[in-house]
């Protein structure tokens, strides 16, 4: 049965990290160092396995990823939870390779890192891509309960508007993720050009017409319910309760993305 809880009222405090890795040695390693370090970890020895786990358990909050994996490799884990999430992704790997390197990170990884490694320095370096991003206040569940009107299902790319699914495109549900992570904070149109299309030249104009579809899905026929505030020069801003003014676009933390 799937777990579902309301928005920011989650018992789990710590960040989960996902590893998929074939080793079972190195697997296990990860699993103590990163739990001694005070994170929440699961593990699959394959991307498939590891596809399986966001599907029972919900999204992490980083995932690190091996290369050469049985079943499903690790490039084709990262291509496939990138269509619906933006989950930052270190590769950790043997694989050397310059040009292997450059394509991972230019395609889904904030880090990669060559085996063998130090456990510390990887640490270090999850640490780091975790405060870059900030924090989130929502729960990692199988379905994320935003509201008593909407909850998201990110694995299987459904909105659930009143009781209703609804189907979500891909670049809808990462729209939908990168704002369940920053509730409250302006995010400016750049910012979400290049989380969302990284290499595509896609205008501003497109970005709205995602959005504008986007706000169709999730807000319904009911008035009342306006999730996505377009803060004109700014941005968006995603909140859990409907502005008591109409004309009202400044509710919750008025922090801008990539101004912190």
């Amino acid at each position: 049965m799937l777990k579902v809880r309301p928005l920011g009222d989650s018992p789990i405090k710590a960040k989960r990290i996902l590893i998929a890795e074939d080793d079972e040695e190195i697997r296990r390693l990860l699993m103590v160092k990163l739990k001694r370090e005070g994170f929440e970890v699961v593990a699959a020895p394959s991307g498939q396995h590891a596809l399986d786990l966001i599907d029972q358990y919900g999204l992490p909050h980083l995932a690190i990823v091996d290369i050469n994996m049985p079943i499903m490799g690790g490039l084709e884990f990262c291509e496939r939870i990138k269509r619906f999430s933006d989950v930052p992704i270190i590769i950790l790997t043997a694989v050397d390779e310059s040009k292997t390197i450059i394509a991972a990170i230019e395609q889904f990884a904030e880090d990669y890192i060559i085996k063998p490694f130090i456990l510390g320095e990887l640490v270090a370096r999850i640490q780091r891509v975790l405060k870059r991003l900030g924090d989130f206040d929502y729960t990692l569940d199988a379905v994320i309960q935003v509201n008593s009107f909407l909850a998201v299902d990110f694995s299987h790319q459904l909105a659930i508007v009143d009781g209703q699914s609804i189907p979500l495109t891909p670049t809808e549900t990462k729209l939908l993720h990168i704002f369940l992570t920053k509730v409250g904070r302006v995010i400016p149109a750049q910012f979400l050009l290049e989380r969302v299309w990284p290499h595509e030249e896609i205008y501003e104009e497109a970005l709205r017409v995602h959005i504008s579809r986007l706000r169709q899905k999730i807000e319904g026929q009911h008035k009342e319910h306006k999730f996505i505030l377009t803060e004109r020069g700014r941005g968006y801003r995603f909140i859990l309760d409907p502005p008591k003014d109409s004309s009202a676009n400044t509710l919750g933390d008025k922090s801008v993305i990539g101004e912190q």
